[in-house]
């Protein structure tokens, strides 16, 4: 059974930075497509970036681009988002997601682990 497991939130300061990662167990994340979403109460989920199994290709949405970067260490079964120059508008919480292909895990992924808060204050 793979798991994802998220860590790396927290409370920082408008213009600061976090950096988020997402252990993959159970199986070797190489085979998957891994994404990061978050969501505020009340609102429908973001896709905020997503990678291929190869880390070749990586994608991003408009409101992120330039700041955040998603990366991945095959070898580690880890993905990562780093985070720079947060903004109060990007206080959510993040969940890390996989699936067999980009197309899945940008749409309905299969898997998605619990989810890590991060607060920027202005």
């Amino acid at each position: 059974q793979v798991q994802l497991v998220e860590s790396g939130g927290g409370l920082v300061q408008a213009g600061g930075s976090l950096r988020l990662s997402c252990a993959v167990s159970g199986r070797t994340s190489g085979i998957y497509a891994m994404g990061w979403f978050r969501q505020v109460p009340g609102k429908e989920r973001e896709r905020v970036a997503d990678i291929s199994g190869s880390g070749l290709t990586t994608r991003y949405t408009d409101s992120v681009k330039g700041r955040f970067t998603i990366s991945r260490d095959n070898a580690k079964n880890t993905v990562y988002l780093q985070m720079n120059s947060l903004k109060p508008e990007d206080t959510a919480v993040y969940y890390c997601a996989a699936d067999d292909n980009l197309a899945a895990v940008t749409t309905a992924p299969r898997l998605r682990g619990q989810g890590t808060q991060v607060t920027v204050s202005s």
